[in-house]
């Protein structure tokens, strides 16, 4: 901005603050005018009255004939002055203060417009981070199945006998099953699921709230495909976490 708004900077920055509470925000002021002052003609009405008394003066005492007409008088110096008068400091104020507040409230209602699509486009994407979520949740006791089965026919080829202790395959399935457990991770996913649906219902400086959460749930998505060695429940792990760092891209555009 030109330098003589500088002295305005700390109530600009005020005022940003009133319309945006995160983000960064660039203002640029252009100031354009056809004069740095205000200029006014001034008649010296008493330096006036004393060219006329002089000049009567003088035809009077001297018997000059007096011809003074305005056009002359006009030519005198100090009869018309120019007066140039700066804006006042409140003047300027109240001018850039009424062109700022404009571009914030358009500024603001362009936000809402787009945040309109953005609370849609999030509602979409909690979707389909719920749908894997629960995708995951079922193909669990069917990966618990599977290794059991797959644990009882390597037995039975080693032993070459029909006759296995099952109480030791349960045994070893229950070691494998807590090895690779990832029910608290899908009860935290559902868990702050919900919390980004709250807080969208909320509608009121979510941002920073909602970026923290999918920070969360990028955690557990992360855990439970460490965990896993289902190549359909590592898929749906993969799947949220592409969604989930579309949400966190999303809400930096989020107050």
């Amino acid at each position: 901005m030109p330098k003589r708004f500088s002295k305005f900077e700390a109530e600009i920055r005020k005022l940003v603050k009133e319309y945006v509470q995160r983000g960064k925000i660039d203002l640029c002021i252009v100031h354009e005018t056809y004069a740095d002052t205000y200029s006014k003609l001034i008649l010296n009405e008493d330096i006036l009255d004393q060219y006329v008394a002089h000049a009567k003066h003088i035809e009077e005492k001297y018997g000059i004939k007096n011809e003074m007409h305005m056009s002359s008088l006009l030519r005198f110096p100090e009869i018309i002055t120019v007066s140039n008068s700066e804006e006042t400091e409140e003047h300027i104020w109240l001018q850039v203060r009424d062109c700022i507040v404009k571009a914030l409230e358009e500024f603001v209602a362009a936000r809402s417009l787009e945040g309109e699509h953005l609370h849609k486009d999030l509602r979409y994407k909690l979707e389909i981070l719920l749908k894997n979520t629960q995708e995951i949740e079922e193909r669990v006791p069917l990966v618990m199945e599977r290794y059991h089965n797959k644990l009882k026919e390597k037995i039975s080829a080693l032993l070459e006998e029909s006759n296995i202790d099952e109480s030791r395959i349960i045994t070893e399935v229950a070691i494998y099953a807590d090895k690779i457990s990832i029910d608290e991770e899908l009860v935290r996913l559902k868990s702050h699921i919900k919390a980004v649906e709250k807080e969208l219902e909320a509608g009121e400086n979510i941002g920073r709230k909602v970026d923290f959460i999918s920070q969360e749930l990028n955690r557990e998505a992360n855990t439970i495909l460490s965990k896993s060695d289902d190549i359909d429940i590592s898929n749906r792990a993969i799947e949220l976490k592409t969604c989930i760092e579309k949400i966190r891209e999303q809400i930096q555009n989020i107050e």
